[in-house]
């Protein structure tokens, strides 16, 4: 299995995008007889609709996945990682989980834990804690999860769609996936499309596609894009001008944009909206997303966020260009956990891509952006973390 997904090319489709074989190898080599599988499913990215939507209709797609992996790395339980709340996801996994039993499909026990809607606990080390039994926080650890995750066993956190395409992978082999997609991002992808689409909603992408393509396909745009957000709230703003001929594959999204698909997400900003906007509204949520661990992200994010409301209500105070400018240097690279990373780094993209429209908000324009929705509305932050 592992030589098959080496010569795939698969790589993951929770973000981070590490290659498949090479974090399955990894639990293998530690692996004792004990390990632990987790499907992380919890998507707490809220413009994200992959995972629940394949959860939703492909559930045994995913276990099966699952169990592929439980046999590889020489796993003893399968733990399906669900964010708190009554849904179709939930119930479809429960009836799969139920024919599964009936059948006698031999496999290791499965069983599902909740994790409350928080935006950082789907983080892998914050996935480990909570199965543990702890808050869904990111934790602190000297240790790889793939040599002592989950009570202290080789544990491997493999997000839902990636298991879905390995049990594809495993029944038509590593040619039939690399039919589709780039020497560097072999495949399809689920691909979440919203804001400015006419037809909005999860599609299934070849990475060999370019933005515009796809964007056609999902019946275009109901107005002149003014922008794009790529790979959720901790994704990066891009202009008009570089959408219609972007490329999907990693490898020149990185090199020539700086950008990631992440876990599947354009967002696709309205003529009518604003990105600086836009993207103070996803700062003050992601402020509030803090799970308290460390300053850079309980104070500087906080900070940070109110400076940038006065900045897109065009109230900026006199020195508010330079506050922003030293805080994001400030607060980059010092978290505790990767979330002030994503947060300023979506800010400071913005700030780039929209820098002729962020000058009028300095200037004390008043902005239309304000009373328009240009993007799905961030959620409401979230409660407790068990």
């Amino acid at each position: 299995m592992l030589d098959v997904l080496a010569r795939s090319g698969m790589r993951g489709r929770g973000g981070a995008g590490f290659p498949t074989w090479r974090k399955w190898s990894a639990v293998a080599d530690s692996r004792n007889g004990d390990a632990v599988v987790v499907i992380n499913a919890s998507e707490g990215e809220p413009l994200s609709q992959k995972d629940r939507t394949l959860l939703a209709f492909r559930p045994h797609l995913i276990l099966d996945g699952a169990a592929l992996a439980a046999e590889t790395v020489g796993a003893t339980d399968i733990v399906v990682y669900l964010s708190t709340g009554p849904g179709t996801a939930e119930r479809t996994m429960k009836e799969a989980l139920a024919e599964r039993a009936r059948a006698g499909i031999p496999e290791p026990r499965i069983r599902i834990v909740h994790t409350p809607h928080r935006y950082v606990a789907g983080e892998s080390s914050a996935v480990v804690n909570r199965v543990s039994g702890g808050p869904a926080k990111p934790r602190f650890s000297v240790h790889r999860s793939a040599a002592k995750g989950v009570n202290d066993r080789p544990t491997l956190v493999q997000n839902a769609e990636t298991l879905a395409h390995v049990a594809m992978i495993a029944r038509y082999g590593s040619d039939w996936f690399r039919e589709l997609g780039t020497d560097f991002s072999p495949g399809s992808t689920l691909m979440t499309l919203c804001g400015n689409v006419r037809h909005p909603g999860v599609y299934e992408v070849d990475l060999a596609a370019r933005l515009g393509g796809v964007l056609e396909a999902a019946g275009g745009t109901h107005s002149p894009p003014a922008g794009a957000l790529l790979g959720g709230y901790f994704g990066t703003w891009l202009p008009a001008a570089a959408l219609d001929d972007l490329p999907l594959d990693g490898e020149r999204l990185r090199s020539e944009q700086g950008a990631s698909l992440g876990c599947g997400i354009v967002a696709v900003l309205s003529q009518g909206g604003c990105g600086i906007v836009e993207a103070t509204r996803i700062l003050t949520y992601l402020a509030a997303e803090s799970a308290g661990q460390c300053g850079p992200c309980v104070y500087g994010l906080k900070a940070l966020s109110a400076t940038m409301e006065r900045v897109a209500r065009s109230e900026a105070e006199p020195d508010d260009a330079g506050r922003v400018r030293r805080w994001v240097g400030m607060i980059r690279g010092r978290g505790a956990c990767h979330h002030p990373d994503g947060a300023v780094g979506q800010l400071s993209s913005a700030l780039s891509a929209f820098s002729d429209h962020l000058g009028a908000h300095f200037d004390g324009q008043r902005c239309h952006g304000l009373g328009v929705a240009g993007l799905p509305p961030p959620p409401a932050p979230g409660r407790g973390w068990r």
